[in-house]
């Protein structure tokens, strides 16, 4: 499998796995890739708790400079009751970064994409938006929590 759908659709199924415990955040699914295999995977933990990134991060250790990882939510560029999910890929010096949509909330929108880009981050937007829209969609309009 080396496709970014294919790795995108791992990404959407990562997020089912975060309902119902994530609500009111959103069921965001991440998978992480080095040499078109996956090594890590996260989801949406409870709030308050680690973000699909970070859950993915936690697995893997050191630098992530030939890693891409696969977001089907665009990565917050805030710090709510968790850290940014954005400051902690550029920190773990991620390669490339692909999301499925783009976050709504006002505290990020596009923020944690510009957040990336401006560290030298390759970011790549859109792979499989329309089903990521589907599945997180109906979860981004909910009364938020939303920091975590």
């Amino acid at each position: 499998m080396s496709d970014s759908a294919d790795f995108m659709r791992l990404a959407l199924e990562e997020g089912r796995r975060a309902l119902p415990a994530c609500l009111p955040n959103p069921p965001v699914g991440a998978v992480l890739v080095r040499d078109g295999v996956v090594i890590a995977r996260g989801y949406t933990q409870p709030p308050g708790r680690p973000h699909a990134e970070a859950m993915a991060l936690a697995q893997v250790e050191g630098s992530l400079a030939d890693c891409v990882l696969y977001v089907t939510l665009e990565p917050c560029s805030f710090q709510g009751r968790t850290p940014s999910c954005a400051e902690s890929l550029v920190a773990r010096n991620i390669g490339v970064v692909v999301v499925g949509i783009t976050d709504p909330d006002e505290r990020n929108a596009g923020k944690g994409l510009e957040r990336l880009r401006s560290a030298g981050v390759p970011v790549f937007l859109g792979t499989l938006a329309q089903e990521a829209q589907q599945a997180l969609g109906p979860y981004l309009a909910l009364p938020a929590n939303r920091g975590g």
